[in-house]
């Protein structure tokens, strides 16, 4: 599926075209909807995510996004580097700093290293301030058929 906020990689890679120290990025706003958005789609109300004043009390300038909302846009910039979501075959990150209404996020991700069909990425997501807003990312996929 073509996602137009996201960047085009021109169809499905081939294993040949893959190679370790590729990179890849994806940038993310939050906007004041997303968290609301989110809430629909994933059933996570918490009032922390939704209602700004919650989120002042506390401590931060309002509301909060869902972390696995973060965690998705991550997946998603692996998924547009390696061409077919089937390749994804799993992800993990640590949540080290919220990501609140107004942040720009940038997704780094970079291929370390190549196994036949295997494939080992690094991957980093930085708020606009280069604060860690995900740590120890990583993400191994399979280019193969299967």
């Amino acid at each position: 599926m073509l996602r137009p906020d996201l960047p085009y990689t021109g169809g499905m890679k081939r294993l040949q075209d893959f190679t370790v120290g590729d990179t890849f990025e994806a940038i993310r706003e939050v906007d004041s909807y997303r968290p609301i958005y989110y809430a629909a789609a994933s059933g996570d109300f918490n009032p922390i995510h939704i209602d700004p004043q919650v989120g002042r009390a506390a401590g931060y300038s309002g509301a909060i996004l869902q972390g696995m909302c973060t965690f998705s846009w991550l997946s998603d910039a692996c998924v547009a580097y390696l061409g077919d979501p089937a390749r994804l075959r799993r992800i993990r990150a640590r949540f080290t700093k919220p990501v609140q209404v107004g942040d720009v996020i940038r997704f780094q991700g970079r291929c370390v290293a190549l196994d036949g069909p295997r494939i080992a990425l690094e991957l980093e997501a930085t708020n606009q301030r280069g604060e860690e807003v995900l740590k120890g990312a990583v993400a191994e996929g399979h280019l193969g058929e299967g």
